[in-house]
């Protein structure tokens, strides 16, 4: 089936933007669609149409985790840098993780058993196997939404809210969260598409460019209003201070917090999307990978970080290869990379 034959007849094909080899074919081609955007809306550099929808799937945790901050409860609860930090998660079910989640919630009241995102083995290979060994079912704590949903509970009950039930639509915590995206994207979320999260929650489609200005929102929020703007800048601060918590044990966005020193707010979703905030620049960056790949959609993120000059040599050096990941075997034999393609650091003029 040819892209896009699913969408009217006008909409053109999205451009190649990773190449996967084996030996010296091009086996694979990922297709997909990226935007840099900066707070005023201004389209600094794009591949493909930054107006077609997306889900923004886990990409937009920090933004969700802005209520948490904005309405007290963070206060309220004496929340520290890593519970913020989880708040942003798409965490590996590592032992941390779990142990700091359920220390979060039973400080608030509550347990594992008022997490409404189920429950899933960990992310991490590694956490995953020693659960395993050891016996032991995954509980919700394990599903890498925990701290996001830690998060949720934290504000109703702050507000006075009722906890059962705040993954609905109609539940004041999704509403808070609806309210904000259409601020910061500068949406009318009213008619959007919408779906069911993996974790529950409601999900709202976005033009891609809106996801991207509601990151460069993020990145830049001296035009928000000042409560807003506080709270978006204690978020970053929390990311930067447990990037651990945010991701976990060999995760990109980890590893971005730690080597970017602030430059670089990242967090992945899945379905291949992918969006940063870029403090120093105060750009927003998103993007989608057609066909999912989370790999791929890791190195288009890079290659456009390293077209605004926050990755050079050094930072490309420390990143182990990930710009152009290895591909090898069962044997251990090294038979193919993953490359950007070459329209990302040629193309991607603005409109």
């Amino acid at each position: 089936m040819a892209p896009h034959d699913h969408a009217p007849p006008d909409i053109a094909p999205s451009p190649i933007l990773v190449e996967e080899l084996r030996g010296t074919l091009v086996e694979l081609i990922h297709r997909g669609r990226a935007v840099v955007v900066d707070p005023s809306g201004g389209v600094s550099l794009s591949w493909g149409d930054p107006e077609l929808p997306v889900y923004p799937r886990s990409s937009i945790k920090p933004l969700q985790a802005i209520p948490l901050i904005e309405s007290g409860a963070a206060d309220a609860f004496g929340l520290s840098d890593t519970e913020i930090a989880l708040a942003c998660a798409s965490h590996g079910g590592e032992t941390e993780h779990v142990a700091a989640v359920e220390a979060w919630l039973k400080r608030v009241g509550l347990s594992v058993n008022d997490l409404e995102c189920g429950a899933h083995p960990p992310g991490d290979p590694v956490a995953a196997e020693a659960l395993a060994r050891a016996g032991k079912t995954p509980t919700a704590a394990h599903n890498n939404c925990s701290g996001k949903h830690a998060a949720m509970l934290t504000t109703a009950l702050h507000k006075g809210e009722k906890t059962r039930g705040y993954i609905a639509r109609t539940h004041p915590v999704q509403q808070r969260i609806l309210g904000l995206l259409e601020q910061l994207s500068g949406s009318d979320l009213g008619a959007a598409p919408t779906g069911i999260d993996g974790c529950g929650i409601p999900v709202f489609a976005l033009g891609l460019g809106n996801l991207a200005l509601a990151f460069a929102r993020f990145a830049d929020p001296v035009r928000l209003p000042e409560r807003r703007a506080q709270a978006i800048a204690r978020i970053g601060k929390a990311m930067l201070a447990a990037p651990f918590f945010v991701a976990g044990s060999g995760n990109i966005c980890t590893e971005l917090l730690t080597l970017c020193g602030g430059e670089v707010l990242p967090k992945t979703g899945a379905a291949g999307v992918f969006a940063a905030a870029l403090p120093g620049v105060g750009l927003g960056v998103a993007l989608k990978i057609e066909d999912g790949s989370c790999a791929a959609a890791e190195i288009v993120m890079l290659a456009i970080l390293a077209r605004l000059g926050i990755i050079g040599d050094t930072r490309r050096a420390a990143l182990n290869g990930r710009l152009k990941p290895q591909i090898y075997n069962s044997a251990g034999t090294r038979v193919g990379e993953l490359r950007p393609a070459e329209v990302l650091a040629n193309g991607g003029a603005p409109h």
